[in-house]
């Protein structure tokens, strides 16, 4: 693995950190006091993310995207988790690849127009008894003849008001397991406005303010057998297939967010005194920055080695486990400590430091839990042993 970044790499480091910089910090606080993004300044960044080359920028080339390779892509990803969560999410947007694994047809319809800005995707699979468990789903999709009929619900459904169609995994049926019985899943598109398919609003969340979550409400919404994604019951199949990486652009966005943390603190340490001296002589400040240091560092070879394996074509369900435990809670981490640094201004919103810090707590709980990152990690070192 080669530890430096190409010259393509980075212009991509210094394009999106110059992006983020001028085009999304000056929105912030609007964002964060409001938490709303108006929908004119939705379409006023994302037509200059997409004049800067930045829109998209996940998706392959033939599709139209940036064609990066994956640590290019996670790069990127780190340079835009350093802004608030709704900006670089909405404004600078990355269709879900899932996507990818349309028809022609599908394809036409709802991944093209998200690469030029058109439309927005969302995922649900969250249940409100279904959380990590979802072969716990209780959402239903039964054939009626060449149809398919949909009722349940969903919850927790990020930027679903946003979206002009949600990709929705449903229980198709029931099939023999090594446990027993569990159920096949089958994956849809459903567009807004489907009749009996309904978006609620969600809940007020602690952490990424402007950053929506909904509830999706299916009443017999009935679909063609044009609208499966993939096989039927095989909706596990297309989500493991594509989903994988998710959760390496997590690890990569709250890489971001830690650095910007982190140089908060160093700058503060080194210029606020106190008892006739800067913060940084003091033992208990300067060990401080150099375990958020090294923590840091830590969680970047992790998540940038699982990068490149993904290119390499060895990355394990382990390696994405580890990458996304190590950043998400190493940004908890650098965050507390960043605003124990700054005393009571750290909590003060002059700073980003207490919405990073309240931004941070979601990232242990999304895209898998930090104890189902946990059991993931621990099944792979006991298979290996026989336990």
């Amino acid at each position: 693995m080669n530890f430096g970044l190409s010259e393509e790499q980075q212009l991509i480091v210094e394009t999106t950190r110059a992006f983020v910089e001028n085009e999304l910090y000056p929105h912030e606080a609007e964002v964060e006091r409001t938490g709303h993004l108006r929908s004119d300044l939705i379409k006023e960044l994302q037509a200059k993310a997409i004049a800067a080359g930045l829109y998209a920028a996940n998706m392959p080339a033939e599709a139209g995207g940036a064609g990066l390779d994956t640590v290019s892509w996670l790069l990127y990803e780190k340079e835009l988790g350093r802004a608030n969560y709704a900006l670089h999410w909405t404004c600078v947007a990355r269709p879900s690849n899932i996507l990818l694994a349309g028809t022609d047809e599908q394809k036409e319809k709802y991944l093209y127009p998200c690469i030029r800005g058109e439309k927005w995707d969302c995922l649900a699979m969250t249940e409100p008894g279904a959380g990590s468990d979802l072969r716990g789903m209780k959402a239903t999709a039964v054939q009626d003849g060449d149809d398919w009929v949909l009722n349940g619900t969903k919850h927790f459904i990020s930027h679903a008001d946003l979206a002009d169609f949600v990709i929705v995994f449903m229980a198709s049926g029931e099939e023999e397991g090594p446990r027993g019985k569990r159920k096949k899943i089958t994956a849809f598109f459903v567009d807004k406005g489907t009749p009996g398919f309904a978006v609620r609003d969600g809940y007020r969340n602690v952490s990424h303010r402007g950053y929506t979550n909904s509830i999706l409400e299916f009443d017999d919404v009935r679909l063609p057998a044009s609208q499966v994604l993939g096989d039927p019951h095989r909706g596990f199949e297309v989500a493991n297939s594509w989903l994988g990486a998710t959760r390496l652009q997590v690890a990569a966005t709250c890489l971001g967010r830690a650095e910007r943390a982190l140089a908060h603190a160093i700058d503060y340490a080194a210029t606020r005194e106190q008892f006739g001296q800067k913060i940084s002589k003091f033992q208990g400040v300067s060990f401080k920055l150099a375990d958020m240091a090294t923590e840091l560092k830590a969680a970047n070879l992790l998540t940038f080695e699982a990068g490149w394996k993904v290119d390499q074509g060895t990355i394990t369900d382990e390696d994405m486990a580890m990458a996304k435990l190590k950043a998400t809670e190493v940004l908890a981490f650098i965050a507390d400590e960043a605003i124990q640094i700054h005393g009571g201004m750290g909590l003060m919103d002059d700073l980003p430091l207490e919405r990073i810090w309240r931004d941070a707590r979601v990232e242990r709980i999304w895209e898998g839990t930090s104890e189902i990152q946990r059991h993931i990690i621990s099944r792979a070192l006991l298979r290996a042993v026989g336990g």
